[in-house]
């Protein structure tokens, strides 16, 4: 069994190469995510939704990581192209079965909320 922390890992630089493949392999069919804007239940649909949030994103600065068990928490500074400039995130993974099956995305949402008006 892989920790929850090296799932997490290769889950972000599969995300970070473009390599879609190996990040849904990394994401349990029964996935969940939750964010202030978006809620998905199939690991497809989220990846698709990133797909539209990449041309935005400057870069990623990892600021810190915890782990307990078979749960991740990620924090990172988003920069982003874009006059919102940067979003401090924080990111908590549930792995079972050496996959993920659930992140929940916490954020201040007021700068977003615009591109989300609907």
């Amino acid at each position: 069994m892989t920790s929850a922390l090296a799932v997490v890992q290769r889950f972000q630089q599969a995300l970070q190469s473009g390599d879609k493949a190996a990040a849904l392999r990394l994401l349990a069919e029964r996935f969940t995510f939750r964010g202030p804007f978006d809620h998905f239940d199939r690991p497809e649909a989220y990846l698709a939704a990133l797909d539209t949030l990449q041309p935005v994103i400057e870069r990623i600065h990892v600021k810190k990581i915890f782990d307990d068990g078979n749960e991740v928490c990620v924090i990172y500074d988003m920069v982003t192209k874009t006059d919102i400039g940067t979003s401090t995130i924080a990111e908590w993974f549930q792995v079972e079965d050496d996959r993920i099956a659930a992140i929940q995305a916490v954020f201040d949402a007021r700068p977003w909320a615009h591109l989300f008006a609907r």
